[in-house]
């Protein structure tokens, strides 16, 4: 069931992969940041940070950047997600506790909001 829930992210996440750029891909952890430089804080990047995942012995761990950039915009997470948040920006993700919709709405507002801030293409 881990496996399915990382496929799953992981395949909700490369759907936007014309406007990512692809930093790690090994089957155990993807990672993805925006395409367009940026500065981040007080360094200039090549593109801002925005998803990583992970998979651990009894969960898959969701590093979601957006969260932190932009908080306020983030208030719909449903309560079932909002409950395996640990700290600022990181999910750990239990199969059984996931509804892959409102993990879908997360990833689509991320992407709005780097969109908006032209962090990535697309």
């Amino acid at each position: 069931m881990i496996d399915t829930l990382y496929t799953d992210i992981r395949d909700m996440l490369a759907s936007y992969d014309a406007s990512f750029h692809v930093e790690k891909d090994s089957g155990e952890s993807y990672q993805v940041r925006g395409t367009i430089p940026t500065m981040q804080g007080k360094k200039k990047v090549e593109g801002m940070y925005f998803a990583t995942i992970m998979k651990k012995p009894k969960d898959v761990r969701f590093y979601f950047f957006p969260l932190y950039t932009h908080p306020d915009d983030f208030s719909f997470i449903a309560e079932g997600l909002r409950s395996q948040l640990k700290g600022k920006t990181c999910f750990h993700l239990k199969p059984a506790k996931v509804e892959k919709d409102d993990l879908k709405a997360l990833i689509e507002r991320g992407v709005e909001i780097y969109r908006r801030e032209g962090w990535m293409t697309g």
